[in-house]
């Protein structure tokens, strides 16, 4: 597309589902759609690509949902595909707009000019970021000990290799509430693993880091491998179990209230 490209500005980039919520926690699913704009003519990718995981995190939304239901809390949603921008990156980041996306090249997203790329930006990233960071403030305001969970989904095999493990728990350089689910996790209903598949060395903790770390919030993002969370019963079971987890691991730890900080974020 060129440079006067007015796509994502006519459409909604971020829904916040029950945004009064008091339950004490803030929901995040940022790659919960895979729409793209008709004028983006579906960057070039073909059917069965622009409805696959590249375009999104199939059973995501479903699941933080559920969670955001079970929880009474506010969920933050992203409402265009991750491949016109991946609001879980920096502007600064190589795959905020990526070229590739595992092994499919994106032909819409090559060689971008600055003013392509910066309209994305400006109406897709940060609107969306803008949103969270309001949606947190005001729950912080009610819930000093707010949490911050973001919702995600993984392929079961990647470049060729399977992956064992089902739920991850991921943190950056705060460990406390990953710790706490896995100090409940009694183990046999689903494969976990601390930082798999992903780490913070993949670039994919960037909402934890730009709105929980500043404020001093506990928080995870969860990994789902997409093959548990295809149907309806599937996404009901992951939901349960991930709700249980979260009410023993809260009520079991003391995860200390939210400091916070007087940095930008604020």
């Amino acid at each position: 597309m060129s440079a006067q490209e007015s796509g994502p500005n006519q459409y909604q980039a971020v829904d916040v589902t029950n945004p009064d919520g008091q339950g004490g926690f803030v929901f995040v699913c940022e790659h919960a759609s895979r729409f793209i704009p008709e004028e983006y003519q579906d960057l070039g990718l073909d059917g069965d690509q622009v409805i696959s995981h590249i375009a999104w995190d199939p059973g995501a939304l479903a699941v933080a949902k559920k969670l955001s239901a079970a929880f009474d809390s506010p969920l933050v949603a992203g409402c265009l595909s991750r491949l016109l921008y991946d609001c879980n990156r920096p502007p600064h980041a190589f795959d905020a707009i990526p070229m590739v996306s595992e092994i499919h090249t994106i032909p819409g997203n090559q060689n971008l000019s600055f003013e392509d790329k910066r309209n994305r930006i400006d109406h897709i990233y940060i609107p969306f970021q803008d949103r969270l960071k309001s949606v947190i403030k005001q729950a912080l305001a009610n819930h000093p000990d707010l949490l911050i969970v973001t919702v995600h989904s993984f392929v079961p095999v990647y470049k060729g290799q399977k992956r064992a493990v089902e739920v991850g728990f991921l943190h950056d350089e705060d460990s406390r509430f990953v710790d706490a689910i896995l100090d409940a996790d009694e183990g046999g209903q689903f494969v976990v693993a601390r930082n798999e598949p992903y780490g913070p060395e993949d670039g994919v903790t960037h909402t934890l880091r730009y709105h929980a770390l500043p404020n001093g919030i506990p928080n995870v993002m969860i990994e789902i491998r997409n093959d548990l969370i295809q149907t309806d019963q599937q996404i009901d079971e992951m939901s349960d179990y991930l709700r249980a987890l979260i009410t023993k691991a809260v009520s079991s730890a003391d995860l200390g209230a939210a400091t916070k900080s007087t940095g930008a974020n604020q």
